[in-house]
């Protein structure tokens, strides 16, 4: 009994460990090709956190944004599902309560206004 206890404690941090979405990601090209890159990272603030940094852009887009923080405040909140974090849309340059998901090599990012109006992303793992 005490080793089949022992075995539950031993497993149960592991369970609730979420998935790993630091690296390099792209978001969805939008409807003109343009992309950016995205170097997602513990935030420097918070080791907890999650945030993710403008670090290039391709299909046409310029560089004007790259340094810029895209994704901030994110926290863990299960496995692969990080919320209570913002994202920032430069196409709107506004600012949005957002979630992300982690789906193999897929990072889907969300951001809604007022809890009801919600608009994702599907951003791919580049390493």
């Amino acid at each position: 009994m005490k080793k089949l206890i022992a075995a539950a404690l031993v497993a149960l941090p592991m369970a609730a460990q979420a998935g790993d979405p630091t690296g390099l990601w792209q978001t969805a090209p939008n409807d003109d090709g343009k992309f950016l890159q995205v170097q997602v990272h513990a935030c420097t603030s918070n080791a907890a956190e999650i945030c993710g940094t403008i670090t290039g852009a391709g299909g046409g887009a310029t560089a004007e944004n790259n340094g810029k923080p895209i994704i901030w405040g994110m926290r863990a909140r299960g496995d692969d599902y990080w919320n209570r974090g913002n994202v920032w849309a430069p196409d709107t340059d506004k600012t949005y309560r957002a979630n992300i998901t982690l789906s193999g090599n897929t990072l889907v990012v969300q951001g809604c206004v007022a809890g009801l109006f919600c608009r994702s992303s599907n951003w791919t793992r580049v390493q």
